[in-house]
């Protein structure tokens, strides 16, 4: 009996967690890909099974394409940008002074207030009649732009938002990285005469490699996300320019109540982002260099 006790006492110490992970994570999932197959309005105590129905329904739908086209576009342009502006303003910040340390604590401000208030902030700036970036673009003589009602910016407009906001994150977790490289590294490469773009991608960029796998990875996760700025912001439109995946999902099953439908969308959403995180990681796992 003590040595049954024994042997099952480290998986009683993970049941708890394991618990929490079934019920909020796989239940969550095994659960959608179920409703993907019925047609439900959350107030029926009945479902009807339709059987692959959401699916082609879903793959004949243009909007459904435009948004996904959305949801590709937004993503690219917000983990690039996000990414290498990062990498910029931590080489920029990497010496320890004092402006250097205000400034750092300075950009890290957007990502700890919350994405509504910013969101709001961010509605006022790019007003069409009294926002302040127009504002700024008229002292230069460029007419004003209508950041939020173009279809053609609208998207943009978001992307500005969302590597605004991360942007502190993205600079302190890279400055972390680029601080715990072996200095005589850089004054071997000096001894042997090496330019600063030779330091950079012969030692810099390769010792940073993982910190930058990382950051990749949690901030395409995160654009496949989007919703809070969307929904405060554009709600999608104009013109179904800004709208998303997960803001579709949102759209269908809690404002037409389709829960179903909504459902396929979710479960298209999980097997894209499935497939990035491994095709990711098989391409460029290979190219991350740990010490």
């Amino acid at each position: 009996m003590k040595k049954a006790i024994k042997t099952l006492k480290p998986y009683l110490f993970v049941a708890p967690a394991l618990i929490v992970f079934i019920v909020f994570s796989i239940y969550p999932i095994l659960n959608t890909i179920f409703l993907s197959f019925y047609e439900w309005d959350m107030i029926s105590p009945t479902k009807e099974f339709v059987g692959i129905k959401n699916y082609q329904t879903l793959f004949r739908d243009v909007k459904f394409y435009q948004t996904l086209s959305n949801t590709f576009v937004y993503m690219l342009l917000t983990v690039g940008l996000g990414v290498i502006l990062a990498i910029a303003l931590a080489l920029f910040l990497r010496k320890d002074t004092r402006i250097n340390k205000f400034m750092q604590n300075l950009i890290f401000t957007p990502y700890i207030v919350s994405l509504a208030s910013i969101s709001f902030l961010w509605m006022w700036l790019m007003n069409n009649d009294f926002g302040l970036l127009n504002y700024l673009l008229s002292l230069v003589g460029v007419g004003p732009i209508d950041w939020l009602g173009n279809p053609k910016v609208a998207l943009i407009s978001l992307v500005i938002i969302s590597v605004w906001k991360t942007l502190g994150y993205n600079t302190l977790i890279i400055l972390s990285a680029l601080q715990s490289i072996p200095k005589h590294l850089y004054e071997a490469a000096s001894l042997d005469k090496a330019t600063k773009r030779q330091t950079f991608f012969k030692i810099t960029l390769p010792m940073i490699s993982p910190t930058l796998f990382f950051l990749t990875i949690v901030s395409i996760i995160a654009s496949f996300k989007v919703f809070e700025t969307i929904q405060i912001i554009t709600n999608g439109g104009p013109q179904n320019s800004t709208n998303t995946l997960v803001y579709s999902i949102y759209e269908y099953g809690f404002q037409f109540y389709k829960i179903g439908y909504a459902s396929t969308i979710g479960v298209v959403l999980l097997v894209i982002i499935s497939i990035f995180t491994i095709i990711y990681f098989k391409l460029l796992s290979k190219k991350v260099h740990y010490q």
